[in-house]
């Protein structure tokens, strides 16, 4: 043999057993790929019997040929991670380290997808490049990279890696149209999710024909009529999830007439009177349920007077005015249960900069300090601090870009940054981020197009994506995915019947493909391909699957795979080293708890049976230790033993047994590489005590218990090596959630979470970060979706899903977004799938 290829093979066969090193098999493959006269003429060994597929032989070189080959390509000792987390705007440093067989000098080219790249710093066999990520991604972009070694007979090695955590770029995208185009449009976001638009006028005619919008298909569909055709009018979402519909302008004049939609039958229903006909006024719903409805036009003049329409007895009684009488002004309700009233239009040309404060205990206005700026056909966003900020709006003559923030607290306004673009008649949205997006209204001669971003924390404002159409008098509803639904308005064609979905690019989420079957209690399993195995779990019709099926986040689609040899549900799935997926237990429509267990091969896609364990479980935990086994422990019964599989011998073996039989818990392999096991249910009670499984002595030993039992919960290592227990059961439903530390053997709150919830999720992200996702509450089933950020012990709601669901799964995938899939949903079993971008 050649003694540079034996020594190149020695090494390749030295790195094979490094982690994160290259596979010498592999790039002997590659270079035969691109040199198969090479690799033909040494595929004959004079002893091997020409068998070419077994050894890479140099064969005898020429003799007086001290080079005549065969040269090989470099190959890599270091190379980047396969995947790194950067933060938009963020550095990143790479470094690869080669080796040519040759002995020779190697020259290094990097690539990058996106983002800057910095000047190389590099030696004969190693090379280091800082990168500067961009401040978002364009959707379906990833951050990619190569590093590739050459070496001076153009025989090269290359690498691949990623990065993730840069945010998806905001985007407009047009949806379905309106079947009636609509200026100055109500549009109410219904507890079903769907949106329901009412009134607004297209030239002469003001319909009374209602619209629903569908968020998951993009497609609007009728509903039933109001009694009157109106505009300038209200619509307030009822604690009952039905619609107030107020006041507002109809063939006739001004309306006194008020409607209420029930989405459970598509029909309107008379809501009584109210004392006056009225225009351009607010209505706000109060913390009683009871709603406010206050100032407008009113005989043709600006009122003062303000109703209050009371639920549960269908009846207008009066309260308190504030005088002097407006219109078009805004009224935000303040975390203290008390109404702010700001600016508009009265008996003068000019707006009004004075605010009032309307108090439903007493049913009095009192004032409150004036703006900083007149202004009307503005805009109030209640922000999460509880402040209030002002946008836009007209002031003495022109559309404003002046901003103010209004203080609860102290009652005084101060001001900010000023938008880019002055507007009125615009929209102002807060995002599930905390940031507003306001978008379109008039200004500068003409409907705008463009669109801002405010950012509290900050005090700045940033241009974002533009819509694709120009529109004033538009509407604006949050969805529950964290996207923004634009509606109707009037544009330089007149009143518009499109609509738009802003995309804020971050805490959002989107559908992607469903799966063929719906499924419950099933298991999610990223597989090293990057694609997501989906075993087993129950069925709509209570049968119990076998069926899997596999999806590729490139494209969307899920594809069948193959069955495995028992249907099953409550079972667990692990990754093994070697790629294999270990599915042990669970129950069926036979047995209640499973003793089988089963292997997958990605590259067959079969199953096969590998050995029962000692005793059937259901409700257990299943944990890969670094040693490539799987520990087992505890599940119904309530259950106190553990077992070990060992998948090279496919055995399993009893190992020691918990203090405390147990079943709906937690394991988390701590970087000791012990586990720690946390609460579940011991038949009667939901635990608090804990315990520790050492892999090394086979024995458990007790640690400090949480502050409160639970179970069905989750359990999350963080970057810091503690461990985040959120939610479960425990006397009731549980919001709380506690950190526990190896280090000091303690637990510490961790803040309560905005829902309680259990049979929910919770998926680490790139960041650091922690999102927890649906499950079931005291509201029942939640579509609700948090962020848990370690540093701060702060929680803080995000996009929600489009269902609400729970014993679903969530995956994080390779390019830091997460797939949740299946479960229970209100109408039944689930086979949607949803994409969360961080």
């Amino acid at each position: 043999m050649n003694a540079a290829l034996g020594r190149a093979l020695w090494v390749g066969c030295l790195l094979a057993v490094l982690p994160g090193c290259t596979d010498f098999t592999h790039e002997r493959s590659e270079f035969c790929l691109r040199n198969p006269d090479i690799c033909d003429a040494q595929a004959v060994d004079a002893g091997d019997g020409g068998d070419a597929g077994d050894d890479f032989d140099a064969g005898t070189p020429d003799a007086g040929t001290a080079d005549a080959g065969p040269f090989l390509p470099p190959f890599f000792i270091e190379t980047p991670p396969a995947s790194s987390h950067v933060d938009a705007g963020g550095a990143l440093s790479f470094r690869a380290t080669a080796e040519d067989p040759q002995d020779g000098g190697l020259q290094f080219s990097w690539t990058a997808s996106t983002g800057t790249l910095g000047p190389a710093q590099q030696s004969a066999t190693t090379s280091q490049r800082s990168w500067t990520a961009p401040a978002c991604l364009n959707p379906k972009v990833t951050a990619s990279f190569t590093v590739t070694a050459a070496n001076d007979r153009d025989l090269s090695a290359t690498a691949r890696f990623s990065a993730v955590g840069i945010p998806d770029c905001p985007t407009w995208s047009p949806t379905g149209s309106m079947a009636k185009r609509r200026r100055v449009p109500e549009a109410t976001l219904l507890l079903t999710g769907k949106v329901l638009v009412t009134g607004g006028p297209n030239g002469g005619e003001i319909p009374a024909m209602a619209e629903l919008y569908d968020p998951a298909t993009g497609l609007w569909t009728s509903t039933g009529s109001m009694a009157k055709g109106r505009y300038q009018h209200t619509a307030t979402l009822l604690p009952s999830g039905k619609v107030l519909v107020t006041g507002g302008a109809g063939d006739s004049g001004l309306l006194a007439t008020a409607e209420v939609y029930d989405p459970g039958t598509g029909l309107w229903t008379s809501a009584g009177s109210m004392a006056s006909g009225r225009e351009n006024h607010t209505a706000t719903l109060l913390p009683s349920g009871k709603v406010l409805v206050m100032g407008g036009i009113v005989g043709g003049v600006p009122a003062a007077t303000a109703e209050v329409f009371d639920p549960a007895t269908g009846t207008w009684a009066t309260t308190g005015s504030l005088s002097p009488g407006r219109y078009s002004h805004t009224a935000t309700l303040l975390p203290t249960g008390k109404v702010l009233v700001t600016g508009g239009y009265g008996d003068e040309s000019e707006p009004r900069a004075t605010a009032g404060l309307y108090d439903p205990a007493t049913g009095t206005w009192s004032a409150t300090g004036s703006m900083g700026s007149s202004r009307g056909h503005h805009a109030a966003t209640l922000l999460p601090t509880g402040r209030v900020l002002v946008t836009g709006g007209n002031g003495s003559s022109l559309s404003l870009a002046l901003s103010e923030v209004y203080e609860p607290a102290t009652g005084l306004w101060s001001s900010i940054a000023s938008m880019p673009t002055g507007r009125s008649q615009h929209t102002a949205t807060l995002l599930a981020s905390g940031r507003v997006l306001v978008t379109g209204g008039q200004g500068g001669g003409g409907f705008l197009s463009t669109a801002e971003v405010y950012d509290p924390a900050t005090n700045t404002w940033a241009s974002t994506a533009s819509m694709v159409t120009g529109r004033g008098s538009l509407s604006a509803t949050l969805l529950p995915t964290g996207r923004v639904l634009v509606t109707g308005g009037m544009g330089d064609g007149g009143a518009t019947l499109t609509a738009e979905v802003y995309d804020p690019g971050t805490g959002t989420w989107a559908p992607t493909g469903s799966m063929t079957s719906d499924r419950t209690e099933h298991t999610a399993t990223l597989l090293p391909s990057g694609k997501v195995l989906v075993t087993g779990g129950r069925s709509g019709t209570n049968t119990y699957l076998a069926t899997t099926e596999v999806h590729d986040p490139g494209t969307g689609v899920w594809l069948s795979t193959g069955s495995m040899v028992a249907g099953r549900s409550a079972h667990t799935a692990t990754l093994l080293p070697s790629g294999k997926v270990l599915v042990t237990g669970g129950r069926n429509a036979t047995v209640a708890s499973l003793a089988t267990t089963e292997v997958y091969e990605p590259v067959t896609g079969t199953w096969a049976s590998t050995g029962s364990m000692a005793t059937g479980r259901r409700q257990h935990t299943a944990t890969l230790l670094p040693s490539g086994k799987v520990l087992v422990t505890g599940g119904q019964g309530p259950l106190a033993t553990a077992e070990v599989h060992d998948p090279v011998t496919g055995l399993w073996t009893s190992t020691g047994s918990m203090a405390t039989g147990r079943s709906a818990h937690t394991a988390t392999l701590l970087p000791s590489g012990k586990v720690l096991v946390t609460g579940g249910s011991d038949g009667s009670v939901p635990l608090a005590i804990a315990e520790v499984y050492d892999p090394g002595t086979g024995t458990w030993n007790s640690v400090a218990g949480m502050a409160t039992g639970r179970s069905v919960h989750t359990a999350t290592l963080l970057p810091s090596g503690k461990v985040l227990v959120t939610g479960g059961y425990g006397s009731t439903f549980l919001a709380t959630a506690e950190v526990y530390d190896p280090g000091t053997n303690a637990w510490a709150s961790a803040g309560s979470l905005a829902s309680d919830r259990y049979l929910h999720t919770t998926t680490l992200l790139p960041s650091g970060k922690v999102l927890v996702t649906g499950g079931y509450g005291s509201r029942g089933r939640l579509a609700t979706a948090e962020l848990y950020t370690p540093e701060r012990r702060t929680w803080a709601v995000t996009g929600a899903l489009s269902l609400n669901r729970e014993s679903h799964t969530a995956t994080l995938l390779p390019t830091g977004k997460v797939l949740v899939t299946g479960g229970a949903g209100n109408s039944g079993f689930l086979t949607l799938s949803e994409l969360y971008v961080p």
